[in-house]
């Protein structure tokens, strides 16, 4: 409904002095590339857990910005793992890379699967050089982690466990291959699983704890197998359980499967920093809709939570969550789940959005800390919510409004936010193994 001109004319008041406190509060941050953009960071250095996000799963600002930003927290504020909104198997494969684990060649390049763009792209490349070239000059126990938080690998999870069984115990992988023979016809399409089980079929639930538990169980059966490779089967065999859940629930509902998914992602990073030990101090990558408070957004008001709310529940003011945003440029997205990568443009944000007002302050690029003190006019004049983009693997900008903006309180979802006003979408690497050059290893590029 349109507004009365004298409610217009309120509106764009109201407007107007919350930009101008926006302007106020934002601080000019020079381009990612430049030396003097990551000293902005080193206010969140003494923090435990540092959450980065993105406002979308595709463009190239946010996935440099945060590759800066992570190499600070490194280099001058021990920061020792970096978490990513990853499946854990493609993870391992970059993480053996950058610590320099002897391991046998992955049967399958990572990130393969849709959506490739999301982590087969230039950006990353260059960032995991970084780590494998810093890891260089540590000591093993030292080295830089990086680890994958998240549940979709059930069929590359289960060749992992197996894989590990084999080497050790091949009568424990026999049993193993066949507990989880259950899952086998819907390894290639486990959404099909989940159809079958709402349709009648027993679940494999009982199955995959029942391995779970068995492997769990005989963690000091062979001490010279080394810590990294039975933590890391366990990891699998846990994202097996994960997964026949999250697929098993999926078609219940949105909310259901949505938290078993964040569940898992805080449980594994749970598991990452103890495995760690007392001076663990994690990055975590991942979209806004994860790290931001889900109790301050649309989703919370709605029954979900994520790894943001869990990790600030847990961790306290030892955590900080910070949020990206733009308002126009490209981005890598497709535009139905399982189709081609494109590169789209992104629309001006609407009139009534957080990235509207960020828009009007004039700023490129800026980087606003919302925690008190000092920020109380700030909050309080954001308190009221407004719309937030969220741009994920699918953009369909023809009905942008239902299917990327989500009601939002700012600062009781984010501690700081990163605007960059114009963006273009990440580069994305050949998603087929290009041959010989075993230094470009792990990418094959």
């Amino acid at each position: 409904m349109a507004l009365s001109p004298e409610a217009e004319q309120i509106r764009e008041r109201t407007n107007r002095e919350l930009i101008d406190l926006l302007h106020e509060a934002g601080e000019h941050l020079p381009a990612p590339e430049q030396d003097d953009f990551t000293s902005y960071f080193d206010r969140f250095g003494p923090a435990k857990i540092v959450m980065l996000g993105e406002a979308t799963h595709g463009t190239s600002e946010f996935y440099r910005a945060r590759a800066a930003i992570t190499r600070q927290l490194i280099e001058h504020h021990g920061f020792n793992i970096v978490a990513v909104e990853a499946d854990w198997p493609d993870a391992a494969v970059l993480d053996h890379f950058v610590r320099q684990l002897s391991s046998e060649p992955p049967k399958e390049r990572p990130f393969e699967r849709f959506p490739t763009w999301m982590w087969r792209n230039i950006e990353v490349k260059q960032f995991i050089n970084y780590l494998h070239f810093h890891n260089d000059a540590c000591a093993a126990d030292r080295r830089i982690e990086f680890r994958g938080l998240d549940v979709y690998s059930l069929n590359s999870s289960i060749a992992a466990v197996i894989a590990y069984l084999e080497r050790i115990d091949p009568e424990r992988a026999r049993a193993a291959r066949e507990r989880y023979s259950c899952l086998t016809p819907w390894q290639a399409d486990p959404a099909g699983y989940g159809r079958a089980v709402l349709s009648g079929r027993d679940s494999c639930e009982d199955a995959v704890v029942v391995q779970l538990r068995e492997l769990l169980s005989h963690r000091l059966s062979h001490p010279e197998d080394g810590g990294e490779a039975f933590f890391s089967a366990a990891q699998n065999a846990r994202i097996v359980r994960a997964a026949e859940q999250y697929y098993r629930i999926m078609y219940r509902g949105s909310t259901e499967s949505w938290n078993l998914r964040d569940r898992h992602m805080f449980d594994t990073l749970q598991y990452v920093m103890q495995e760690r030990g007392p001076q663990a101090k994690a990055v975590v990558w991942a979209h806004n809709s994860h790290i931001g408070n889900a109790a301050a957004t649309s989703m919370g008001w709605g029954g979900e939570f994520n790894i943001g709310e869990l990790v600030r529940n847990a961790y306290g003011d030892e955590v900080v969550l910070i949020g990206f945003g733009t308002d126009r440029g490209t981005v890598a997205a497709a535009s139905d789940w399982g189709g081609e990568m494109e590169i789209k443009s992104v629309r001006p944000a609407r009139e009534d959005s957080y990235e509207y007002l960020f828009r009007r302050t004039g700023l490129a690029r800026s980087l606003t800390d919302l925690r008190p003190p000092g920020r109380g006019e700030l909050r309080d004049r954001l308190t009221g919510p407004r719309l937030e983009r969220a741009i994920g693997v699918i953009y369909r900008p023809e009905t942008e409004l239902l299917s990327h903006y989500f009601e939002a309180v700012l600062p009781e979802q984010f501690d700081a936010f990163v605007w960059f006003a114009d963006t273009k979408a990440v580069t994305p690497l050949a998603t087929r193994a290009t041959a010989g050059a075993a230094d470009t290893y792990p990418f094959g590029f």
